[in-house]
């Protein structure tokens, strides 16, 4: 089942994201559970859809999720330029904590993979805490290649998680998503970039003030000057939108 299908979607350049808020999206992912309908779910920001305008596999694996949520500002902003507009921003790293604390009414079973043995082994302690209700039900780092994969899979398989997170990096993180998804059948399973380097104290997210301003891109910057390669996507994606403003809505 697709997410167009059933909720409100705008499509920038041709990826088709949900227009609606957090609530909605929470309350469409939890049917999803019960009624154990496998969802991609794809946290989209600027630096991903230009990814995917410069790769075709890359905007083939945005085109099939059943479900794209607008992470990024530049992609709300986007919609709402041209004349599009989505309800609000849902924040990744929000709709993580937002299914935790909806999960706590139904046990859900949860499977965290990716980043560094210690960051996994402290996100899933603090999350098991903070979220009593849940089931952490396993757990692996990202340090593993493709010949390592069956065995994940078969852990993961094992766990029988109703919600998996995978914090790879959105180059890697929803390629392996999508190539994975059929086998799994996993109602929700969702990239989550570096949730769980802030969730495990490793780093901090952005302070509120700079979240209000829809900054939180350039508090990342400041504090990784190293990013700027890759935040040059941001105005590139700007100027393509001005630019392109009446193809930017249009079904590709």
């Amino acid at each position: 089942m697709k997410a167009d299908s059933t909720i409100p979607t705008v499509p920038i350049f041709g990826i088709r994201v949900s227009k609606v808020d957090m609530k909605t999206t929470v309350s469409y992912l939890t049917d999803a559970v019960h009624n154990r309908e496998p969802h991609q779910v794809i946290t989209a920001n600027p630096i991903m859809v230009m990814a995917a305008l410069e790769n075709p596999s890359y905007m083939e694996i945005m085109k099939s999720a059943e479900l794209v949520v607008p992470d990024g500002t530049g992609v709300v902003w986007a919609a709402d330029y041209c004349h599009e507009p989505v309800a609000e921003r849902v924040a990744g790293f929000d709709l993580l904590h937002e299914l935790l604390r909806q999960g706590e009414s139904y046990k859900w079973r949860v499977y965290l993979l990716g980043s560094t043995p210690e960051v996994i082994r402290e996100t899933a302690s603090r999350l098991q805490t903070g979220y009593p209700g849940i089931v952490i039900a396993g757990y692996h780092d990202g340090y593993f290649g493709p010949d390592e994969d069956e065995q994940i899979l078969a852990g993961i398989l094992e766990a029988k998680p109703d919600l998996l997170f995978v914090a790879r990096g959105a180059d890697s993180q929803e390629p392996w998503i999508a190539k994975y998804k059929s086998r799994l059948q996993i109602p929700v399973m969702m990239g989550v970039g570096g949730s769980f380097d802030v969730i495990s104290g490793k780093s901090r997210r952005a302070p509120k003030a700079f979240q209000k301003l829809r900054a939180e891109w350039l508090y990342r910057l400041l504090k990784e000057p190293t990013r700027y390669k890759r935040m040059l996507a941001l105005p590139k994606f700007a100027v393509k939108v001005v630019r392109e403003k009446e193809k930017v809505t249009k079904d590709q």
